[in-house]
């Protein structure tokens, strides 16, 4: 009666670990937490796998449904669309889970100008060092584009202060504890919703 399912928006630099930590939430949880799936205008790459990877919708269909006002978030990158289906998120809600949106910064801001009620946690690494390390290890991407990736940092960060809380993702076991500690008082905040005192004096 009290709690309330929350949307989790998870964003953060390149190699931070944001993907690891949200699978890391999700199969501990896995009946309480879902990742909502994203959808993309982009064909399917080598190793992906449709409606599990992303939602392949096409560039024609994905700008129809821009138009029809169908994301909750959406986004341009390097030619291809990228966003969050409003359908999708309401599925998750309706099967009582706390949905996890792993965006970039533009698209986390999208959803907080139309939900208030959303939760935006920026994943940091615990040194420029260690991040570049990181993406050196996963072993993705080019020299060039990791050089980029790292070029970008500096301008993510400014994004910072429109987030409710910061995690230092030094270890994956401590970060997750971290944001599961800021679900859990989340949950306990005082607002309209889970002050349902009427239906509590029903049962008296």
């Amino acid at each position: 009666m009290f709690e309330r399912n929350l949307l989790l928006v998870i964003s953060g630099p390149s190699g931070a670990g944001k993907g690891t930590i949200c699978k890391a939430l999700v199969d501990k949880h896995p009946e309480s937490m879902q990742c909502s799936l994203s959808a993309t205008s982009r064909e399917v790459r080598p190793g992906e796998i449709p409606d599990k990877t992303y939602y392949y919708i096409g560039k024609e269909k994905f700008l129809s449904k821009i138009e029809k006002d169908q994301f909750l978030e959406y986004a341009e990158v390097y030619g291809n669309y990228y966003g969050t289906l409003k359908d999708e998120v309401q599925r998750l809600f309706s099967l009582k889970a706390d949905v996890i949106l792993e965006i970039e910064m533009q698209g986390a801001l999208q959803i907080r100008e139309k939900s208030k009620e959303a939760i935006l946690i920026f994943i940091m690494p615990p040194s420029f060092k260690e991040l570049r390390a990181r993406l050196l290890r996963r072993k993705r991407d080019c020299e060039e584009d990791i050089q980029n990736r790292l070029d970008k940092v500096a301008s993510e960060l400014k994004y910072i202060k429109d987030y409710d809380y910061i995690v230092v993702n030094d270890k994956l076991e401590d970060a997750v504890s971290k944001i599961e500690s800021i679900i859990v008082a989340e949950k306990c905040r005082m607002d309209e919703k889970t002050l349902d005192i009427e239906t509590f004096i029903k049962d008296i």
